[in-house]
């Protein structure tokens, strides 16, 4: 086993039990900060990843007998959970004190999902699929209820823990039927023979019953009934790294079945499903968000919503459609984390999380406002910011493809509707934040200097990727190059 090529994994790992170990000989007082000195860590494995760590390019390596692939797919989503859990880790530190006990142990699990979202960008093995999928959710489910004396918050880890567990009973089933019909595991080997069972309905079963699974992970419609309640319920560090960390991990194992363990003509068969799961999503997200009073539990209908953004690129089944998907997420990331950050700034002066908490946020924080409102415009999709342009090339990967199938007209309208939908409920919060009527508290809040500077990176990536796409755009190329 080739050790280098997993330094990215056991640093993290290494990372979390040191973690642990640490916690067990500094005082209770100093156990806060040490959100920083895993943050610190996660930043020094990222810039190894960006300086040291590089793979020529078209070039792949494996390990665990190919169940681990190391390529520039896997390379790029590996910086990009790191970047995102550096970020949740700094925005843990300013959570730290509504969590009673253990929050060294929080930001152990944070890495340790972490882990397993890095195992998960390298899978390429139904096994490791399984072990990558099960060490992010099950990490999720002490997360999520981990304000245990919340009633809310264990609500929100039982619902989430009997909804995961029953989505792992459908992966693991069509994952048995798969290999029962195949005889393999690996993508690779199972791509060579799947033509042979092209008309088999115990093999189409199967890879159906592992879509289910990965469809729980990115709440895509019919299996989003979780996210609301689990958004709103989780603390808001754990509700950050689930709407950009997990959401990103079940579209990297959804794009390595689709696109490396089947051969394109299979892959072709589902496109009518796809085209019909991504426009429902769509409108069951943006039509449900539209009532929601609940910060959090409008932005977990809103991930739904962008699940079914996000699936436009899947169902274009092109590389266009693939690529996307790489620059869509990435810009997801600065805005919903900068979102985020202010939530759990001004949350923590108030009791609930309505929307009616942001009124007179100019007052009381300039920053917090300008960056809640450009998190907001650029989730609706409005020039000149990340969100945009990422819409853009979703909808044009769907486009080109509409020639051949009139489906896709019928997709590029849903989106364009949902869009639309959104910018009613994205500006309700502007309006909250700038016109409120007799705001209640104009007391001024106060930021950390490292959630400033977290702060100011989501702005700076918003614009930047926005006003610039073409660097992100031909990483994404090359990236999505190493799939079939």
């Amino acid at each position: 086993m080739n050790t280098f090529l997993l330094s990215h994994e056991l640093l993290i790992i290494g990372l979390g039990l040191g973690l642990l170990l640490v916690d067990l000989w500094i005082a209770p007082a100093a156990r806060r900060k040490l959100g920083y000195v895993a943050a610190i860590g996660v930043g020094v494995v990222l810039l190894y990843s960006l300086f040291i760590f590089n793979l020529p390019i078209g070039d792949n390596a494996y390990a665990f007998g190919k169940m681990y692939l190391l390529d520039g797919f896997a390379l790029f989503f590996k910086r990009f959970f790191l970047l995102s859990a550096l970020i949740v880790l700094l925005i843990s530190v300013e959570f730290a004190d509504s969590i009673e006990t253990g929050i060294a142990e929080f930001y152990a699990l944070i890495l340790f999902a972490l882990a397993g979202m890095l195992f998960a960008s390298s899978a390429n093995d139904f096994a490791l699929l399984f072990v990558s999928l099960e060490l992010i959710t099950v990490t999720f489910y002490v997360l999520t209820s981990f304000q245990r004396a919340q009633r809310r918050s264990l609500e929100a880890g039982v619902k989430y823990l009997i909804i995961g567990s029953l989505s792992t009973c459908f992966t693991v089933f069509g994952i048995a039927l798969v290999y029962g019909v195949s005889g393999k595991m690996n993508f690779g080997e199972l791509a060579i023979v799947a033509p042979l069972y092209h008309y088999n309905q115990v093999f189409l079963c199967g890879l159906l019953l592992v879509m289910v699974g990965l469809g729980f992970k990115i709440a895509a419609f019919p299996f989003q009934i979780w996210a609301p309640d689990v958004y709103q319920g989780a603390p808001v560090p754990t509700t950050a790294f689930l709407a950009v960390g997990s959401n990103a991990a079940g579209f990297v194992l959804l794009l390595r079945v689709l696109f490396t363990a089947l051969p394109r003509s299979m892959s072709d068969r589902w496109s009518n499903l796809l085209i019909v799961i991504s426009a429902v999503t769509i409108l069951y997200g943006n039509l449900c968000a539209l009532p929601q009073r609940n910060l959090k539990r409008l932005l977990g209908y809103s991930s739904i919503a962008h699940a079914g953004y996000m699936l436009l690129g899947v169902a274009a089944l092109n590389d266009a459609g693939k690529s996307a998907i790489l620059y869509y997420l990435s810009g997801y990331l600065f805005t919903v984390l900068g979102a985020f950050t202010v939530i759990c700034l001004v949350m923590r002066h108030v009791e609930g999380e309505d929307i009616g908490a942001l009124a007179g946020l100019n007052q009381r924080s300039p920053l917090l406002a300008a960056t809640m409102s450009m998190a907001m415009v650029s989730l609706a999709g409005i020039p000149p910011l990340a969100g945009f342009f990422g819409k853009f090339l979703l909808l044009k990967s769907v486009v080109e493809q509409a020639p051949s199938h009139p489906g896709y007209y019928y997709l590029a309208f849903v989106t364009v509707a949902g869009v639309i939908i959104s910018i009613y409920y994205y500006f309700g919060l502007i309006r909250a934040i700038y016109w409120s009527e007799n705001p209640a508290d104009l007391t001024p809040i106060q930021a950390s200097r490292p959630i400033r500077v977290s702060i100011y990176a989501c702005i700076v990536g918003m614009f930047f990727i926005g006003l610039f796409p073409g660097p992100l755009v031909n990483l994404a190329n090359e990236a999505v190059k190493m799939l079939r």
